[in-house]
């Protein structure tokens, strides 16, 4: 399957964060990007300086074959009614939109073959995580290529568990960061200054996310490791694994996510 050029039917953070990474990575040229933005960011201008083409006349958007569709799950109806009709009938849909499934993408799109992506903003630097589905066997195929050089693709068997995996992973990269806010703030309250347990925070959970992909171990032998028995780390895992922590929260978190995955779907 042929799949240049792209079109980004959306270039804000998501959308110029993928088109970026896949010129960065080698895997694009710029000339093979064409790019629907109304109010495009400095990435996104950045790209049109180097070739990208930038809203241009809708007749070119029928040279793209593949169309990421990466615009809020509330406006995609809109785009695709504006847009529809000027793409190649067989270009591929590879949408990011959460929520919206393949089923409603066929109709928005007629006879078009559709994927569902569902990445994370870490594509930017190469570090992504992207679920993939799709019913045809080439249009995943596809997908994964897309992103594969963005990315660590996991491919989904059934469509049902695009909103789980939102849920997990799509939004997950907010949940560390809230996760670092929250062990700052920790820190102040245990007598650190704000800017030093900002940095010790920050780091910590980097350094331990660089040892967890390099190291073979489960996350869980990960954290035996560093509990000793009876030790200060022992005693804050009681509290994080206590009947109502860390493991109910995030229970409910990710329910939260996929309920609201499924009203905007």
């Amino acid at each position: 399957m042929t799949m240049t050029p792209v079109l980004f039917l959306g270039a804000g953070r998501m959308g110029s964060a993928i088109a970026a990474g896949l010129v960065d990575a080698g895997a694009l040229r710029t000339d093979d990007l064409i790019l629907i933005e109304p109010q495009p960011g400095p990435e996104v201008a950045a790209l049109a300086r180097r070739g990208a083409r930038l809203n241009p006349g809708r007749d070119v958007l029928s040279q793209a074959r593949t169309v990421v569709l990466a615009v809020k799950p509330q406006m995609w109806r809109s785009v695709a009614a504006t847009y529809a009709a000027h793409l190649a009938p067989d270009a591929l849909i590879v949408s990011i939109a959460a929520g919206v499934r393949a089923a409603a993408l066929a109709e928005g799109f007629p006879g078009r073959p559709v994927a569902r992506v569902m990445p994370t903003t870490a594509v930017a630097v190469g570090k992504g995580v992207a679920s993939v589905w799709a019913a045809g066997v080439r249009e995943r195929a596809a997908a994964r290529a897309l992103f594969a050089p963005l990315a660590h693709v996991v491919d989904l068997p059934d469509e049902d568990l695009m909103d789980a995996a939102t849920a997990v992973s799509g939004s997950g990269p907010a949940y560390v960061y809230a996760l670092v806010e929250a062990m700052a703030e920790a820190g102040v309250a245990a007598g650190l200054g704000a800017a030093a347990a900002a940095e010790l925070a920050r780091a910590t959970v980097i350094g331990a996310a660089a040892l967890m992909e390099r190291s073979p171990e489960t996350p869980e032998a990960l954290r035996i490791q560093v509990t000793s028995p009876g030790g200060t780390t022992a005693a804050a895992l009681n509290v994080l694994q206590g009947e109502d922590g860390l493991g109910p929260l995030m229970t409910a978190a990710v329910a939260a996510a996929v309920a609201r995955a499924r009203e905007l779907g």
